[in-house]
């Protein structure tokens, strides 16, 4: 469907005028309409893993790890902690408030939210945020990536299939369609994405004063920093998994690891033999490695690979008509080089060489740059590692182990700074899309004149004993 303004304007009226009708109010509603998203995902699983797999080349146990199976795992959450997650809080209001006795804060919805999805997790990153939107008690709409063609119409279909669209509308297109959907008034806005365009959606944002929350890969990408004591086969066993997961297509993926000039060479070395023994040893033969997104991003991890040329010292090769590139590992690089300036978004790795002793002053430079959305550490010092990552500003992150911790049940996820604000994941997702509002009863006896004119030297002494 091509969209224009006009009707992007009436699906948020619609909506608008919907959710001024109370029914989202009603927290047994909102959970039946989440068993109805639920119920659709796992009835079109296999229309789902054929549309990823189309889209990025996912191996189906990939995209039901990372895509239903983690919605489910999302949604369940949710379900099962609304109802504590809504009740209304009872606060004393305290002797300075006398006669009032009673103060309550409950969530409000937002009301009309909006939902920018990107294309690396199609399904995931759509739904997963919309289940926090329709817990809250909103009605959404939700723009698909343009770019994840196949996955966009399938979740169009879906959400038809649940939901009228005056409550919940997926909108398909590209950018422009997206700036069409940026110039309405939204109560909240929810973004996924870039930092470049997240500066753009906040910039829209800000003309209707619309909060916002943003979820970014961060402007330099993300550290992966292992030290001389770490054990290295299980550090490049990790790290390789995670870089061969979506060919790197992962916000919070290694960007680049630094690793301690004692042990880099024996590192590199098993992160060779763990790359090959996890996808062989031609990536491009393994039908269950993925591919990129498209010729644009395959041009610009091609592009990347060809200027570091002389320092790849693994894989540096690709298909331009399947979109596929191997794993790539550019060693040894400089913590200054532009290659760790900004985020890859590919399988091409940079390893940094840092002397250990002098890792105090790795961790000084890279706080020096744009907070990442993740951090990893891998060292026999946890001690050492919890304390130094105290000191950091980052969105989340794992010691002697990695990604893992945005699988965690029922804890935050997002970044700070150029890798986002806000968070959400089961109770920190309905508390993003729900405003705390405080509400103080009065009385209409026993009212004393504290606070009223005129004023004299024994009201401020007893508001003094009142506030002990």
């Amino acid at each position: 469907m091509d969209y224009n303004e006009e009707m992007i304007h009436g699906i948020v009226s619609r909506q608008r005028d919907f959710f001024r009708k109370g029914m989202t109010l009603d927290v047994d509603w909102r959970l039946r309409q989440l068993k109805i998203l639920k119920d659709a995902v796992l009835r079109h699983q296999d229309e789902i893993l054929e549309a990823v797999q189309k889209d990025l080349g996912k191996h189906p146990v990939e995209t039901y790890f990372c895509e239903i199976g983690s919605f489910v795992l999302e949604i369940n959450g949710i379900m099962k902690g609304l109802k504590k997650w809504s009740k209304t809080e009872i606060h004393f209001s305290g002797l300075h408030c006398f006669p009032s006795l009673m103060t309550k804060v409950w969530r409000m919805p937002y009301g009309v939210t909006l939902v920018i999805s990107p294309f690396n997790f199609p399904i995931l990153l759509s739904l997963g945020v919309l289940a926090a939107s329709l817990a809250g008690g909103n009605t959404a709409v939700v723009k698909v990536s343009s770019k994840s063609m196949n996955s966009s119409r399938l979740l169009n279909s879906i959400i038809a299939e649940c939901f009228p669209p005056e409550y919940v509308a997926v909108i398909e297109g590209g950018h422009d369609v997206a700036d069409m959907c940026l110039n309405e008034r939204f109560d909240k806005i929810f973004y996924t994405g870039s930092p470049k365009i997240g500066k753009h959606v906040m910039e829209c944002a800000s003309k209707n004063l619309t909060p916002v929350a943003l979820e970014l890969g961060g402007e330099t990408g993300n550290w992966c920093i292992v030290r001389k004591d770490a054990d290295i086969k299980d550090a490049a066993r990790k790290v390789a998994f995670f870089k061969i997961l979506n060919a790197g297509q992962i916000c919070i993926d290694v960007n680049q690891v630094a690793v301690a000039s004692e042990i880099a060479l024996p590192f590199v070395e098993e992160l060779k033999k763990a790359f090959e023994k996890q996808i062989g040893e031609d990536a491009l033969a393994n039908t269950e490695y993925p591919r990129l997104i498209s010729s644009a991003a395959y041009a610009k991890c091609a592009g990347v690979a060809e200027k570091y040329r002389d320092r790849v010292v693994y894989g540096g090769y690709g298909d331009e008509e399947t979109l596929r590139y191997a794993p790539t590992i550019v060693y040894p690089v400089d913590a200054d080089e532009d290659i760790v300036q900004h985020e890859l978004f590919s399988p091409v790795l940079p390893v940094v060489v840092f002397n250990d002793k002098e890792v105090d002053a790795l961790i000084e430079k890279i706080e020096g740059r744009e907070h990442g959305l993740a951090l990893y550490i891998f060292t026999k010092d946890v001690k050492w590692a919890e304390k130094t990552m105290k000191t950091m500003q980052f969105g989340g992150g794992c010691i002697n182990e990695v990604c893992l911790h945005m699988m965690v049940k029922g804890v935050p996820f997002n970044g700070t700074g150029h890798s986002g604000m806000g968070a959400y994941h089961g109770r920190y997702g309905y508390e993003e899309f729900t405003h705390p509002c405080t509400l103080t009863i009065g009385s209409n006896h026993m009212n004393m004149p504290l606070r009223e004119h005129p004023y004299a030297k024994w009201k401020l002494a007893l508001i003094k004993v009142f506030e002990r």
